[in-house]
């Protein structure tokens, strides 16, 4: 009886995840059809579902705040953030603070960053980072760049040390981790206004407050990082540490982070595109530099300007991008020994030779000092005539689309998303959790957008949701395409993912001077920041997918007489399926996030009412509407991570 009941049950297991999943789905559907029949407890979430998680987080911040004096100890370390950051700001552009030595010539920071091109990867980066300094000093655009470097420069060693401390501390403690892993989940997913409320609220705003979010949102990375070097440190090297009489702290220091000196690296190069990013967008809490100018260029829509503030932001990412990639994998040299010290340091003294020269040099020739806006170069004219000249040759087809867009795919869109009732949403998303992974997928999807419905904010969120899943639709048709294309073969592709990572270093401002210059402010422009934002994660990993397929699979599809395009939709594609999907999985992150940094240019979603929460410096309610961005960021990412471990699993992949 035993047996019989064993193999009867057999079969059903399997059968009821896609029984309940199609309930699930008629269910939902049912809900949307009798919308008109329903009580309103369903159709929007009634007030009793509708919690005050914003005046409680207000609360929390208060006690924390006035009650525990948390904000003194945070304007103490703000002021003496703030005493550091006067002296980058001295060196680097003049600012009339200790230690009074600045600023240093332009030119004497050119030949340094190409004498660190050099040292990490040869003249090609020497030229490149030499140059990406002439360029700001020739376009007049100094004290905003050094404005921007000046935090960085502080804000990245603070960055790496505090990602090493508590990456250690994770990597040596389960318990730790358990408690570090869910925060850097939610802390990744959030979008980046998300961090300025809190830090406008205990700090203030301007360059100190600017140092402080761009430092803790760069964090998480090298946190990440640095576990998972320590994780991989092979046994065979620690027990060699052991057997040389190491201690503790000896094996952490000279066995264990040297080995991971890879990871650690990459995490480095995280931190510093990270707080690029962070220092651009901290223009909105008052952050000077080149994120202040482009904002207020963008506001004027002076497009010709906005480019070329837009260049010396691309540079410089690209800069930053190259040198800490190409220290990460450059290997350590080591000399014989008796190498003389003038050997050893050959590189240190020839730096301090040209330093010395290029600097006598600026006392005699000031426009090697500083190059004033009299003698400064500008493209803005040329790039306005240029531009007015693409603007109206595309003129009519750019009304038409916008005009299409707007009157016959978004609006409808909208109304349709708003249409439906909160229920039949709920019921749909756990019918799609069920389908993927089971009852315990179903209930994840349930708990973050049920979460959603209790903040109060459903209708901003299911505006956020159109625009992410119109913008992603788009993306894919363009990356996904191009993707299979690039990976044609080894050239082409290398040649396309070198292009996906020049676009990656982007800060995602960037994304938004082209659309405002075709398409004007509006959900459009928004629409198509997002597309070309997320299209790049997908063309990446759609390339490294497919290139990924085994050789002897395509090998085996060629010798059954299989047509190229055969091989690409039966065996190619089915086998890249669960990389392209980690694309999918990234562009849907980026989405989120470049809505809520479109915002700004007019839209009617979570990004509008998060940066109101900004100007009123409201904790709560900025942390509600980030988190609301956040868990529809982990869902997605939830369902496609469970959804790829099973395909990899049924494929024999992993």
């Amino acid at each position: 009886m035993t047996v019989a009941a064993t193999n009867a049950s057999a079969p059903m297991r399997p059968q009821s995840r896609p029984r309940m999943a199609q309930f699930l789905f008629a269910a939902a559907l049912c809900l949307a059809v009798a919308k008109l029949a329903l009580p309103d407890g369903l159709v929007r979430p009634p007030d009793w579902l509708v919690w005050p998680f914003a005046d409680w987080f207000n609360a929390v911040f208060s006690f924390i705040r006035d009650d525990l004096g948390l904000i003194h100890v945070t304007r103490a370390f703000a002021d003496g953030l703030e005493s550091v950051l006067d002296v980058t700001a001295n060196l680097l552009y003049g600012k009339n603070r200790w230690p009074r030595l600045g600023p240093i010539p332009w030119s004497v920071i050119a030949i340094t960053a190409a004498m660190i091109g050099y040292a990490i990867n040869g003249w090609r980066l020497a030229a490149f980072a030499g140059l990406t300094f002439v360029w700001i000093a020739a376009m007049g655009q100094w004290q905003w760049a050094m404005e921007t470097l000046s935090v960085i420069i502080v804000a990245a060693p603070v960055s790496v040390f505090l990602g090493l401390l508590l990456g250690t501390m994770g990597w040596k403690s389960a318990r730790f981790r358990l408690v570090l892993n869910p925060l850097l989940n939610v802390a990744q997913s959030l979008p980046h206004f998300a961090y300025m409320i809190p830090v406008v609220v205990f700090i203030g705003v301007g360059a100190k407050a600017g140092a402080i979010v761009t430092i803790i949102f760069s964090v998480p990375p090298m946190i990440r990082m640095t576990m998972l070097g320590l994780q991989k440190v092979p046994s065979e090297v620690v027990e060699a540490g052991h057997m040389a009489g190491a201690t503790r702290w000896q094996l952490l220091r000279h066995v264990r982070l040297p080995t991971a000196r890879t990871e650690l690296l990459v995490g480095v190069n995280q931190v510093i595109m990270q707080c690029l990013a962070m220092v651009v967008l901290a223009s909105f809490i008052g952050m000077p530099g080149l994120g202040q100018k482009l904002l207020q260029l963008l506001q004027a829509l002076k497009i010709g300007r906005s480019i070329e503030i837009g260049i010396t932001i691309v540079l410089l990412a690209i800069m930053l991008d190259r040198c800490s990639k190409a220290w990460a994998v450059k290997q350590p040299v080591h000399l014989e020994k008796g190498t003389s010290w003038l050997m050893r340091h050959k590189l240190l003294v020839i730096w301090a030779a040209l330093v010395a020269v290029f600097w006598a040099l600026s006392l005699v020739f000031p426009i090697l000092h500083e190059i004033g806006r009299r003698d400064a170069l500008s493209l803005a004219a040329p790039l306005d005539a240029i531009m007015d000249w693409i603007i109206g040759t595309l003129d009519p087809v750019t009304q038409w689309l916008r005009w299409f867009l707007i009157v016959w795919v978004l609006i409808p869109l909208r109304d349709g998303m708003l249409w439906l009732p909160f229920s039949a949403v709920l019921v749909f998303l756990m019918a799609v959790g069920w389908a993927i992974g089971g009852k315990r997928s179903a209930l994840v999807c349930l708990g973050y957008f049920g979460l959603i419905a209790m903040s109060g904010w459903w209708d901003r969120a299911m505006i956020t949701v159109y625009t992410v899943t119109f913008a992603v639709f788009i993306a894919t048709l363009i990356g996904f395409p191009l993707g299979i294309w690039g990976s044609r073969s080894k050239a082409r592709a290398q040649a396309v993912l070198l292009v996906c990572d020049t676009l990656q270093t982007f800060p995602s401002f960037i994304y938004l001077i082209p659309v405002i210059m075709l398409f004007g402010v509006n959900d459009v422009a928004v629409v198509g920041a997002v597309v070309l934002f997320a299209a790049v994660p997908l063309v990446r990993y759609t390339i490294e997918g497919l290139r990924g397929v085994p050789e002897a699979q395509i090998e085996a599809a060629d010798m059954s007489g299989a047509t190229r395009r055969q091989t690409l939709w039966s065996v190619r594609l089915p086998l890249a399926l669960p990389t392209i999907m980690v694309g999918v999985n990234q562009s849907v992150m980026f989405s989120l996030f470049m809505v809520i940094i479109a915002a700004f240019i007019g839209t009617q979603d979570l990004g509008q009412e998060m940066q109101r929460a900004l100007s009123s410096s409201d904790v709560g309610k900025g942390l509600v509407l980030g988190l609301a961005v956040s868990f529809m960021g982990l869902m997605v990412d939830h369902l496609i991570t469970v959804w790829a471990n099973r395909r990899r699993r049924a494929l024999g992949l992993s």
